[in-house]
């Protein structure tokens, strides 16, 4: 999927606001962070970006403490939001949007089913953490595109709320 419009737009209103983003992504394996750089000139608003598939990684790069793992699971609000906030504090960025869901084809069950995704969003000097749940149809890749776009979506409003 071409993602090149969405960030075009995106990129103009981190210029303007002078922010610089940071993904941590768990479900899109780096899509989000893939699709931010896929225009030039985004070193100028983009910092860097955590893949942390596993529950070590969560743990060890972004600090997601081990209980809410053990007690909410890695897909869960609780769990994005100590993402977003390891991910901001563990970068030079001052927004952060981070997610994690079961892309597929399996790893789903009754409670959280295949496409299941929490995103959560953050920015340096606002207490709120957005997080957000979303059930995206379709096959692994499908979920994880869908979650791209409500991911850089959360950005663009992030920024655009005062």
């Amino acid at each position: 999927m071409d993602f090149t419009a969405q960030v075009s737009q995106l990129s103009h209103l981190l210029l303007k606001h002078r922010s610089m983003v940071v993904t941590a992504e768990s479900c899109t394996g780096g899509m989000i962070a893939e699709a931010l750089t896929s225009i030039g000139g985004s070193t100028a608003w983009f910092d860097r970006a955590y893949v942390t598939y596993s529950y070590e990684s969560k743990q060890e790069m972004l600090g997601v403490n081990e209980q809410t793992i053990m007690h909410h699971g890695a897909v869960s609000e609780a769990c994005v939001k100590e993402m977003v906030v390891g991910a901001l504090q563990s970068s030079h960025a001052n927004i952060a949007v981070a997610c994690s869901g079961i892309a597929g084809p399996g790893g789903g069950s009754e409670d959280k089913p295949v496409g299941t995704v929490w995103i959560a969003w953050a920015a340096q000097g606002h207490e709120e953490i957005r997080a957000q749940k979303f059930l995206f149809d379709g096959d692994r890749q499908q979920v994880r595109e869908a979650t791209t776009i409500e991911a850089l979506k959360g950005v663009e409003s992030l920024l655009n709320t005062p």
